[in-house]
């Protein structure tokens, strides 16, 4: 495999499991320097020393992507043991089906965690790593929004289009600095947490009902995405949010 990010540092929120964790090891695979940030710091040094162990180059810091003076200080810390960040994925969320439930139904300060780490935390990320990407020559950002973005009445859905606003908003605030910003939106996913938190009825209904391609989608779907949107092969990729969904939903 080709070190298509060697001399890169990532800084990944959410970087301790799930498709943090995928993507932190697929960066690392083609020579990216990692920084693991995670609210659970243990969880995000357990990860790095496996990165360490396997000969890459790993960090681990705590990080609350919410709290603003928390971010600030984790990307500080970053810049001084690593030298800077190039790539920044805002993949840190709050997700399942509880926050699918209307406005009126989550308690409002459910309302107010979920848009704090959500969206927040993508403004708090993203603006605390534009002065090293500057100082570097430039660098590409990556959000994870959803396809529940599409049409969605919910807090949760709505958390998620506002990522892709802020994905555009900060694709032209950034671009002077030649930083570029995308995001994914991916769709239903095997992951043990997705699998775990929905109906069977209503996976089986969206794979051979509402999808084109019929199947589940997997990690490396995600984490193809993510290579090619952070590396210089989309250099003339920004401002975009990418589907991965199987074909759901479709419009023009």
């Amino acid at each position: 495999m080709s070190a298509r990010f060697e001399g890169k540092v990532a800084f990944i929120t959410g970087g301790a499991i799930g498709f943090g964790r995928a993507f932190g090891r697929a960066l690392a695979a083609q020579g990216a320097a990692v920084a693991i940030a995670d609210i659970d710091l243990p969880g995000a040094q357990e990860e790095a020393d496996a990165l360490l162990a396997s000969g890459h180059t790993a960090l681990a810091v705590e990080c609350d992507v919410a709290d603003e003076q928390q971010v600030d200080q984790a990307v500080a810390s970053v810049v001084s043991e690593l030298g800077g960040v190039d790539v920044l994925i805002n993949n840190a969320g709050k997700h399942l089906t509880k926050y699918n439930q209307p406005f009126s139904v989550l308690p409002r300060h459910e309302v107010r965690a979920l848009f704090d780490v959500n969206v927040i935390g993508v403004v708090n990320c993203s603006v605390a790593c534009r002065d090293t990407m500057r100082a570097r020559g430039g660098g590409a950002i990556l959000n994870i929004s959803s396809i529940a973005a599409t049409g969605s009445t919910s807090p949760y859905g709505v958390s998620k289009l506002a990522v892709r606003g802020l994905t555009i908003a900060f694709a032209h605030e950034f671009a002077p600095d030649s930083i570029r910003v995308n995001a994914i939106a991916p769709g239903l996913m095997a992951t043990e947490n997705a699998l775990a938190d929905l109906p069977q009825s209503l996976v089986e209904h969206f794979v051979s009902d509402l999808q084109l391609v019929h199947r589940l989608g997997t990690m490396e779907d995600i984490v193809s995405a993510m290579l090619f949107l952070c590396s210089d092969e989309a250099s003339f990729v920004t401002g975009e949010t990418l589907k991965v969904s199987g074909g759901y939903p479709l419009s023009i």
